[in-house]
Formats: structure tokens, C-alpha cells, sequence
């Protein structure tokens, strides 16, 4: 017998802002986080822009010797799974540690830490290498680290599935709590990729959008002028608990998980498939998972990363399956720029405030309509609607697709 699985805490660490209120009226606002990137110097790069975690203190999670031996994507992990448990009122001293686990998901992990050691190891040698380089860099470390810290001894790994890592993570974690195999998750997704090795990366790709003059309207999804994604960084972490015992302690549910739907597009590494199956089953999936009908979908946050492939395969994935009864979308990257792994967690949790508060962020800087895309993309301004229940869609390289319904509780 499948059990109900509810969100009862939530942890933000965001380019809008650190506080899940503050990120949340800032998305309600259209407020973009873009501006040049300032962690490095960008001057030779084709993209200049990226939406950075500015105001991040992790010196109030860590102590400063582990700031020092952590990379930041871990800071980020350890920050926003610290606040979700806050916000949960969650007494770890009454839980039984072997049924509270953790999923924390990440698509490309320590970069920066990676970085900086392969400088000092061609700079001054091997023996200056930190001994710590191995666990600052890899991805498993952010659930680990967490639940070292909070004693969690339940299910313990990490997802990797680039920018379906944060979705696919709450998808395993819902199942896990789903199927009774423990009670309680710490779950979602975290990156800090602002680098200079991976905006190279990406900008050698073409990826990146190159609007550098105007960088709080260079993420546009949908939009006919789009020309690439805005790199972005921070996590996004959400407790997840069997709705039975939420309520027996009186926990603030913010809204029920009730669908997880994974598929691969089995087609390129990088382009999503042209026909956008992958997509479709992915949403489809995920619909008959939560045992409801396409049609009762109230709002989609999509993949809509702003690139001129991705975001028409996307609309046309929508198409394929919803037909003339499409849902009203948005894409909230729009705002706060691509957080790759941590993208679908963050999303996750925009989904869950939407359908609670009866408001859907919108996607700016819409300005020139894409015959491709002509599906109602909430442009430029907030819209108060009943969302019933919300799909967020999450898409990586790879072809791995994944998506969740979010309905609104109700007891």
C-alpha cells in the first residue's frame, strides 16, 4: 500500500535570495538575478554573465576550518539542509536516525576545489595537494556531509544526472518514503559551477547566452531572441515525511508529492530529442504515477533553460501530450539563471509555494513571440491562479529526463 509523502520544511540558497521567503518574493516581483560574473576574471570569455549567490555566509553553518576543507557546492548543501530541517521543527532527539535519510543530488560536484588543487599540484608539486581534495570534490560528499552533521543513518547517496540531478533526487526520495522503506528524506540538489574551467566549457559549446550588455534580460525561455542559457548557482533542499506522522506532530505541510516520472531520450549527449519523446513519456510518467489525467494539471514549471533548441522541443513535448488542453507554464530560470543540478530542486519547491499560495512566478523578459513556443507562458508579470496541481520538468544532458507532480495538500 503506497503511503502519502508531504514537504515539511524547505531550505534555499538562491541567486534571489537565501531565505526561501526573500527568493520567493523576488520571483513574484520578475526580479532578475543576472549581472557580470565577478567570482573570476571573465574578460576573455565569449558570456561575462551568470546569477551568483551573492549574499551567502557559510561561516553560519560550518565552522571555518570546514569552510576551508569543504567546496562550496557542499556549503551550499549544508546550508539549505540545515535550514529545511529548521523550518521542518523537526526534533532530531525523538526520531529514530535509521529511518531519516538523505539524497542530495549534484550534476557536476567540487569544480571549483578541483580546480584550485590541479593549480597547486602544477605550481608546487604533488605534496601540496590537499588531503582533503577527494572528499571536496566528490558529489556523494553533500549527502554525507549532511547527514554526518545531523546523525542521519537512513538510505544515504547521491543522484548524478546533470540537470535532472535535484528532480531525479526527490523522486528516489519520495519512493523511498512512498514504499515504507523509511519515514523521513533531507533531499534536492545543489552546484557551484561558476568557474573558470566550466563557463569555458560552456561557452565552447555555444551554450551560454553572449548578451553581456543587458545581462538581467539575457535569460528569456521562449522568447524568439533567446540565444542561451545564464549560468546560475545554490541548492535547494526540502524535508519529505509520511504524511501520517507530519501530522501527528503537527508539522506546516507545504504540499503533497504525488508523481515521479523518469525517461531518456536515448539520442545525443547534449541535444534533446528533436521529436520530443523523451520529454513527453517523462511527463507522462509521472502524471500516471500521481493516478490523475494530463487535463488536471493546472501549471508546468518547465525545463525552459532559454537555449533555441531546448525550450521548442520542450513546448512540443507539452503538445504531444496535453494536446489543445495545454496548462499554463513558466520558466522561473528566467530569474534566477540555470542552477544546473540543483535547477530541478529548487523548481520543485517554486512548485510546492504555487500551488499553497495560489500564485505562479512568471517568465520575463518575454518580448518577442516564438511561433515555435506558442503556449501561454505567463510573460513578465505574476498570476493569481488555483493550482491544484503543479508539474516541474527537469531535463539533462544525456537525454535524462525527469518530472514531479506537486499537488496542492489537502487533508
Amino acid at each position: 500500500m503506497k503511503r502519502r509523502v508531504v514537504i515539511t520544511g524547505i531550505g534555499v540558497m538562491t541567486p534571489l535570495g537565501v531565505d526561501k521567503e526573500v527568493m520567493w518574493e523576488n520571483l513574484i516581483r520578475g526580479k532578475s538575478a543576472a549581472g557580470p560574473i565577478t567570482a573570476f576574471d571573465v574578460t576573455n570569455y565569449d558570456s561575462k554573465i551568470g546569477c551568483e549567490v551573492k549574499d551567502f555566509e557559510p561561516e553560519k553553518y560550518l565552522s571555518a576550518k570546514d569552510v576551508r576543507k569543504k567546496d562550496r557546492f557542499m556549503h551550499f548543501a549544508m546550508a539549505s539542509a540545515t535550514e529545511a530541517l529548521k523550518d521542518s521543527g523537526i526534533d532530531l532527539e525523538k526520531e529514530d536516525p535509521y529511518r531519516f535519510g538523505v539524497i542530495i543530488g549534484s550534476g557536476i560536484g567540487g569544480m571549483i576545489s578541483i580546480q584550485q588543487q590541479h593549480k597547486n599540484l602544477l605550481e608546487k608539486g604533488p605534496d601540496k595537494v590537499s588531503p582533503f581534495f577527494i572528499p571536496m570534490t566528490i558529489i556523494n560528499m553533500a549527502s554525507g556531509e549532511v547527514a554526518i552533521k545531523f546523525g542521519m543513518k537512513g538510505p544515504n547517496f547521491s543522484i548524478v544526472s546533470a540537470c535532472a540531478s535535484g528532480a531525479h533526487s526527490i523522486g528516489a526520495a519520495f519512493d523511498l518514503i512512498r514504499y515504507g522503506k523509511t519515514d523521513l528524506m533531507l533531499t534536492g540538489g545543489t552546484e557551484a559551477t561558476i568557474t573558470p574551467m566550466a563557463v569555458a566549457g560552456f561557452c565552447s559549446m555555444k551554450a551560454l547566452s553572449t548578451r553581456n550588455d543587458e545581462p538581467e534580460k539575457a535569460s528569456r525561455p521562449f522568447d524568439k531572441n533567446r540565444d542561451g542559457f545564464v549560468i546560475g548557482e545554490g541548492s535547494g533542499v526540502m524535508v519529505l515525511e509520511e504524511l501520517e506522522r507530519a501530522k501527528a506532530r503537527g508539522a506546516t505541510i507545504y504540499a503533497e508529492i504525488l508523481g515521479f516520472g523518469a525517461s531518456a531520450d536515448a539520442y545525443h549527449i547534449t541535444f534533446p530529442d528533436p521529436e520530443g519523446n523523451g520529454g513527453m513519456n517523462a511527463m507522462k510518467a509521472a502524471i500516471e504515477d500521481a493516478g490523475i489525467k494530463p487535463e488536471q494539471i493546472n501549471y508546468i514549471n518547465t525545463h525552459g533553460t532559454s537555449t533555441p533548441a531546448g525550450d521548442k522541443i520542450e513546448v512540443l513535448a507539452i503538445k504531444k501530450l496535453f494536446g489543445e488542453k495545454t496548462p499554463q507554464i513558466s520558466s522561473t530560470k528566467s530569474m534566477m539563471g540555470h542552477l544546473l543540478g540543483a535547477a530541478g530542486a529548487v523548481e520543485s519547491i517554486i512548485c510546492a509555494f504555487a500551488t499553497k499560495r495560489g500564485i505562479i512566478p512568471p517568465t520575463i523578459n518575454y518580448e518577442f513571440p516564438d511561433q515555435e513556443c506558442d503556449l501561454d507562458v505567463i510573460p513578465n508579470l505574476a498570476r493569481k491562479a488555483e493550482v491544484e496541481y503543479a508539474l516541474n520538468n527537469s531535463f539533462g544532458f544525456g537525454g535524462q529526463n525527469a518530472a514531479i507532480v506537486i499537488k496542492r495538500y489537502r487533508d
